[in-house]
């Protein structure tokens, strides 16, 4: 039984049932998955049913989830927005740091602590959780707002923050701690070797490896490869002392405006989010219920009081800034918290004697209740509040795709269709997994991404949810069949057009439900027939005439085609008997080409 119990299985299975069984509870409640998963952590923890006892180590893994999806924030950030957000960065996020900091360190002094700790644990509880503060806003439809990239730019400083407040530490240490703990300039100096090494890496060298991967057309190999950038990115930043998240978030950037961008991010998202639902439960886990017993008054004073004290500061700060009432309520209801850098920020502190471990534990514990108590909070107070005092911000169009169509497939036939949209300034964006195509059509400055249309995951990470039209010009039957399977079922709102082999792809689409489409040859060939007339001594209007004729007759043809069709026998038995197309002419005599394809 012991045995079964220290099962690494057994423990995977608890942690999957907990979250199977109680976030969807939390999601129906309206309280939000991030709080069901920290409730399931609390619930199979040390200190309740007693599943695990070793949470730091769940954290350990966990915190890859985290990671990754500061990376797919990442990828949606491009530089150039980046640096549009500077003035929010280095204002309202500096002022906002310097605010919460004094307020913070304040209630810690008043609650009984000494200086020195009361200014750590202050500054540890400034640095939000931005696991769960990504995971609110895109919850809330929030993060590609203005509103919630003001927060992304806060949150990216406060990563940045925590170098200089992991040497500040180092500097403030005992006298014959501080010797131990090394050089905090030659670390700063680290830590910025690291961050260029990166920065020259996703300048000259992550373009060429994907190129390289997506010519071997083995779709393990993107992923390894997309995996590899995400983790290879985390490990430098740590090597230098910096946030591993940072470190994601910067590759993301990097990788923002490469053509792999939609297909890294489908790639990461199944990681991402099983790594971050395992990073709340951790967090959950590592709430020391003795801890909070034995020291209840001083932890629920402090929770109250700082998360108090930090939302009035929020609040302060951006109306003393220029934010509306609405906009400064929200940001200071979403981050009241502490985050999971206090901990390595406390962990630190500790180790060269600036804290003590019943310090640490207590801030940790503080922290902890925080992180899950605001999501609570938030949802609460949104409920609570009319929805008139909460105006709807206009939604910014999604940095993937800015036009109105996707298209998927760019041969010949999509590079002549691009050239009419783009005579009317359409913005389209197209998606092909022949790599060298992507290349040189990147080059002619045509917004191309590789990724492969037949999945899911890629098209909604190119934006097909956002798109009016789909147009499929593919050159395979079988990739263009499962195209449109895929369009029909998960994009209902979208116009799918579809490029179609011959005419009997044709009466297939029709049956599928696809009301625009195009047979590949037909007017191509139909111009060249009256080119020939005219060649012949027909006049262009003649010519025109009997072109018109030709397609007519074609019509009239395909509607009796698929009046003759039986559908279960085709085994289309579960489509719809599409509408007759109506016949031009009120009869029809036999013509030479009724036999053509």
């Amino acid at each position: 039984m012991t045995t079964i119990a220290n099962s690494q299985l057994l423990q995977a299975v608890a942690l999957l049932g907990a979250a199977v069984l109680v976030v969807p509870v939390f999601r129906a409640l309206k309280l939000g998955a991030v709080l069901g998963y920290l409730f399931a952590g609390v619930l199979v923890g040390p200190f309740v049913l007693g599943w695990f006892t070793d949470p730091e180590a769940i954290l350990g893994l966990a915190e890859l989830g985290v990671v990754m999806f500061l990376f797919v924030i990442g990828l949606e950030m491009r530089p150039a927005h980046l640096w549009a957000l500077r003035g929010t960065i280095y204002g309202l996020g500096l002022c906002q740091l310097v605010a919460c900091g004094a307020a913070l360190t304040a209630v810690a002094w008043a609650l009984g602590a000494a200086p020195r700790v009361a200014f750590v644990g202050a500054m540890g509880f400034v640095l939000t959780s931005t696991a769960i503060v990504m995971q609110l806003l895109s919850e809330s439809g929030e993060l590609s707002r203005p509103a919630g990239q003001k927060v992304v730019a806060i949150l990216l400083l406060e990563d940045l923050i925590i170098v200089p407040l992991l040497a500040l530490v180092a500097w403030m240490a005992p006298a014959h701690e501080r010797s131990a703990t090394g050089i905090p300039w030659l670390a700063a100096i680290t830590g910025l070797g690291c961050l260029l090494a990166l920065l020259a890496a996703g300048r000259w060298l992550l373009e060429p490896l994907f190129r390289v991967l997506a010519r071997s057309r083995v779709r393990e190999v993107l992923s390894a490869g997309a995996l590899l950038v995400v983790l290879g990115a985390a490990l430098l930043m740590q090597l230098g002392g910096l946030s591993m998240a940072l470190g994601a978030f910067l590759a993301g950037v990097l990788l923002s405006q490469s053509s792999f961008r939609h297909q890294l991010e489908a790639d990461i998202e199944p990681f991402r989010g099983l790594l971050l639902g395992l990073f709340f439960l951790g967090i959950g886990m590592a709430l020391d219920l003795h801890m909070v017993r034995e020291h209840l008054l001083f932890v629920l004073l402090g929770v109250v009081a700082m998360m108090l004290a930090k939302a009035l500061a929020i609040y302060a700060v951006g109306r003393a800034l220029g934010d509306s009432h609405a906009d400064a309520m929200d940001r200071a209801l979403l981050m009241p918290m502490g985050g999971e850098f206090a901990f390595v920020l406390y962990a630190g502190a500790a180790a060269s004697g600036l804290m003590s471990q019943e310090d640490n534990a207590r801030f940790t514990a503080i922290v902890v209740l925080s992180m899950a108590l605001a999501p609570l909070l938030s949802a609460a107070v949104h409920r609570l509040m009319p929805k008139a005092a909460r105006p709807v911000l206009p939604s910014d169009v999604p940095p993937c795709l800015t036009g109105s169509i996707l298209m998927i497939g760019f041969g010949r036939f999509g590079q002549v269709v691009s050239q009419s949209l783009l005579a009317r300034d359409i913005d389209v964006t197209v998606i092909d997994t022949d790599v060298e195509m992507v290349q040189a059509a990147s080059d002619f400055g045509f917004k191309i991404y590789y990724g492969d249309g037949t999945r899911l995951d890629v098209l909604e990470a190119a934006g097909a949810d956002k798109a009016q039209v789909i147009a499929i010009c593919v050159d395979s039957r079988s990739v263009a069949d499962t195209i449109v399977d895929i369009g029909k079922e998960s994009f209902p709102n979208a116009t799918l057009m579809v490029r179609t082999y011959d005419r009997e792809h044709a009466l297939r689409m029709v049956a599928q439900g696809v009301s625009v489409h195009v047979r590949e040859t037909f007017e191509s060939a139909l111009r060249f027939g009256s080119m020939a007339l005219v060649q012949l001594g027909a006049t262009p209007t003649e010519a025109e005439a009997i072109a018109d004729l030709v397609r007519r007759r074609d019509a009239e043809r395909f509607a009796r085609e698929l009046e003759g069709i039986d559908w279960a026998t085709a085994g289309l038995a579960n489509f719809k008997r599409p509408r007759p197309v109506p016949w031009t002419t009120p009869t029809h005599q036999p013509h030479p080409s009724d036999t053509l394809r």
